[in-house]
């Protein structure tokens, strides 16, 4: 069967001008296929051979060809012939016209032909669909499709836990939560029966339901895990973000620049009647991320810019009204750098409006897994923002409840990262914090500073 598959998969039709890349990985086969995938992969040179010393699963044997992949686009296929290679191109369309991230081949819509098999059978699958929509928030009518296909880059950014079966609903809820645009094709199918072979059953289907719910409380979603993770997880915590962005409205005109400015979760907040607002970011990932959120949104731009290159700036546009600078600062090797960019591309008498994290004597384990290299008081912010030439208009604290939570787990257990749990009792209580910010007696965990260009 392995030979009969892979014949398909080499003569498959691909679109113009695209290569063939093709990674098999034995899963410590011992029916006789290992010599079969010696000899076809000494005959055919888009072919790279894998064997793993352990058997354990599809879902990695999955991630081994993941990592292995050099390819623009990766595309699954199982080596049992229920799937048609013939469809590649279909399933790739969306993906080459720009419109999808991430494809997956629909053995329920209308495709061309289709076997019947067992009801109960369908029924389970559908079952799992129906559920994983609910947590995933999505409408897919397979699931469990084989034929999924990705961009690679997106595919090498998502770690793969699950070993078995469990590899497509960890695949879609992950997608779903990177809010990745997914796109459905019909597909045919050409399914075995037990009695021919088929491996998955009932257990896989229970398991398959604990893949969703433990990856629907976990957010797991990036292989460099806890700077993005962590931005990720403050999605989870709107009333947090709703209270940073009424502090920080005021201050922010009808043109905004935000450096930095992650996967949105500010920029959301802040875009409201803005005549234009760039979101700025760096790393292709993050950059993935706003054009997604932001792709029919036309008062907002997303544009690439490292804040530490002061001639990135120049593609900016600009002069703006506000250049928003939202915990940047620390993670910069120059601050006062990033501070005199951000001013070239202010209009004389615009505010340049900064959120950093307060007090070096909180600076600990968590500081060092966000890659944080320093924290800032009062008096260093303000003499930051001075010798660039601003005037500090406003200067006040944040989040003091937040102080406590960030000794306790960064310098008294010296956690390397808040859990999402803790994370949504945080957010929960929020209206009491925000209220009882201003009577605290410690320092808050955050500085929010209001900076003025000169007038001329």
């Amino acid at each position: 069967m392995v030979e009969r598959s892979l014949a398909q998969v080499l003569a498959a039709p691909l679109p113009e001008n695209m290569e063939r890349e093709l990674i098999i990985v034995d899963d410590c086969s011992t029916d006789g296929t290992s010599d079969i995938l010696d000899r076809l992969a000494a005959q055919e040179p888009s072919i790279r051979l894998f064997r793993k010393n352990v058997n354990e699963g599809k879902g990695a044997a999955v991630r081994t060809a993941i990592q292995q992949a050099r390819g623009d686009f990766c595309l699954v296929q199982d080596a049992d012939l229920e799937y048609d290679p013939a469809e590649y191109p279909a399933l790739l369309r969306p993906l080459l016209s720009g419109h999808a991230d991430a494809v997956f081949g629909s053995r329920y819509l209308a495709g061309e032909q289709t076997r019947v098999l067992p009801f109960w059978h369908s029924m389970i699958n559908k079952s799992l669909t129906l559920l994983s929509n609910m947590f995933c928030n999505l409408n897919l009518t397979d699931m469990e499709t084989c034929y999924k296909v990705f961009r690679t880059d997106l595919l090498k950014s998502i770690p793969i836990r699950s070993n078995r079966f469990g590899f497509e609903p960890e695949i879609t809820m992950k997608c779903a939560k990177r809010k990745l645009r997914i796109y459905e094709v019909p597909i045919s199918y050409h399914g075995r029966t037990y009695e021919e072979g088929k491996k998955i059953g009932w257990k896989d289907g229970v398991k398959a339901l604990g893949v969703i719910l433990h990856f629907w409380l976990i957010d797991d979603l990036y292989v460099e895990p806890y700077g993005r993770a962590f931005l990720n997880n403050l999605t989870g915590t709107p009333q947090y973000l709703s209270w940073l962005a009424r502090v920080l409205r005021p201050y922010v005109g009808d043109t905004v620049l935000e450096l930095g400015a992650g996967i949105g979760n500010i920029a959301a907040r802040l875009m409201g009647r803005r005549i234009l607002y760039v979101a700025a970011e760096k790393d292709p990932l993050y950059l993935h991320a706003l054009g997604n959120r932001f792709l029919l949104t036309p008062n907002v731009s997303v544009l690439k810019l490292d804040p530490e290159r002061p001639q990135d700036y120049q593609e900016a546009g600009g002069p703006f009204d506000t250049v928003l600078c939202v915990n940047v600062l620390e993670y910069v090797e120059d601050p006062a750098a990033v501070v005199r960019s951000a001013a070239s591309v202010l209009k004389p008498g615009g505010s340049l409006v900064v959120l950093a994290p307060q007090g070096q004597a909180l600076y600990g384990t968590l500081d060092k897994t966000l890659g944080h290299r320093r924290r800032f008081s009062r008096a260093q912010l303000s003499a930051l923002l001075e010798k660039a030439g601003f005037t500090v208009a406003a200067m006040r604290q944040l989040n003091k409840i937040g102080t406590l939570g960030w000794w306790f787990h960064g310098k008294l257990l010296r956690s390397r990262q808040i859990n999402k749990v803790t994370l949504k009792i945080f957010d929960k209580t929020v209206w009491i914090w925000r209220r009882s910010d201003a009577v605290l007696p410690w320092r808050g965990l955050s500085l929010i500073a209001v900076a003025a260009k000169p007038a001329e």
